[in-house]
């Protein structure tokens, strides 16, 4: 299953359902086909995003500290892929969002 949010402040950002969820969670949404993030809530829904990539970031510096430098199967330099990372395009969408009063959709 994936997302298609939709914004008019911003093209459509698709989003497989485990991260999409997630945020969805971050922000107080519980996962469903449809919903919305009304404009006046994107500024609280930025704040608690940006809340849980610190919280990962202060979890995951002090278990990096103790660890040799990982590596994928391929032999390459491994690098877990975090929250800030997955969040980012979310948080691009709100922003736009924000400047413009513009709601955020999916499923609709």
């Amino acid at each position: 299953m994936h997302y298609v949010f939709r914004s008019k402040a911003d093209a459509d950002l698709l989003m497989m359902a485990p991260v999409g969820d997630e945020l969805l969670r971050i922000v107080g949404k519980e996962p469903a086909p449809k919903g919305i993030i009304a404009a006046a809530a994107l500024p609280a829904a930025v704040r608690a995003i940006e809340r849980a990539i610190a919280a990962e970031a202060a979890v995951a510096r002090p278990a990096q500290q103790g660890q040799d430098d990982e590596v994928d199967e391929d032999g390459r330099p491994g690098q877990r892929i975090g929250l800030h990372q997955r969040a980012w395009p979310m948080l691009e969408m709100m922003r736009r969002s924000i400047a413009e009063q513009a709601d955020i959709v999916w499923g609709v």
